[in-house]
């Protein structure tokens, strides 16, 4: 069961505010997944530009996009079961968010499972 102290919570935490900042300034440290995220950066702008068509990636807000980033890259990259990586990031959106951040993010992400889910099966 998730806890607030969960490590894998406070690690994730720690990123969206990693990546957050990071969207207005470089920042001298930032956490090796920030870090490994950022290298994998415009391969997840086209995944959110095609989960998310109508809402250009420069008009979203950017608290959300640093929970899609951190969310994609562990749909991409990790072994955590997705349901997790979409409660987690719902949660967090929740959190950090606007009001409807929360929904926003479920939607974008279960649209970018779907998208994965195709892929697999058709390679």
């Amino acid at each position: 069961m998730k806890t607030a102290t969960d490590p894998r919570h406070l690690r994730r935490r720690n990123a969206i505010q990693s990546l957050f900042a990071e969207s207005f300034t470089l920042q001298k440290s930032k956490p090796q997944l920030v870090v490994d995220i950022k290298k994998q950066e415009k391969k997840i702008n086209k995944i959110i530009v095609k989960a998310a068509p109508t809402w250009p990636i420069d008009k979203i807000n950017k608290l959300d996009l640093a929970v899609l980033h951190l969310s994609i890259y562990e749909l991409l990259s990790e072994n955590t079961p997705p349901k997790v990586v979409i409660d987690e990031a719902v949660e967090l959106a929740k959190e950090f968010g606007s009001e409807s951040s929360g929904s926003f993010i479920n939607g974008v992400l279960g649209t970018v499972l779907d998208d994965l889910k195709l892929d697999t099966k058709n390679e």
